[in-house]
């Protein structure tokens, strides 16, 4: 069966930094895409960021670009989020997320989704 598991979420100051991961396992991780999408509370969920599993080809919403990377270890069936610059209005619930290609950030197509992990950004 499909698992996708984040961690790596908690509290920081604005201008910190964090690293969330997701170990996948279940299904064959270089066929998909993988996504790292937020939901903040009253809001929409939207995507972050996403990344090609088999080549490594990445993309980014323009609100992270610059500040946030997605990468993965391939070996391990695992992802990343690299979060620096962290401002408060990216306190969300983050989650990964799996996706058959083509891919973009669009919630509707990725297929597997873990629970998420808290992120909270103080001011």
């Amino acid at each position: 069966q499909v698992q996708l598991v984040e961690s790596g979420g908690g509290s920081v100051q604005a201008g910190g930094s964090l690293r969330l991961s997701c170990a996948a396992s279940g299904y064959t991780y270089g066929s998909y895409c993988m996504g790292w999408f937020r939901q903040a509370p009253g809001k929409e969920r939207e995507g972050v960021a996403g990344i090609y599993t088999s080549t490594g080809s990445t993309f980014y919403a323009d609100s992270v670009k610059g500040r946030f990377t997605i990468s993965q270890d391939k070996a391990k069936n695992t992802l990343y989020l690299q979060m620096n610059s962290l401002k408060p209005e990216d306190t969300a619930i983050y989650y990964c997320a799996a996706a058959r290609p083509p891919c973009a950030l669009v919630a509707g197509q990725y297929r597997y989704w873990g629970q998420g992990t808290q992120v909270t950004v103080s001011s």
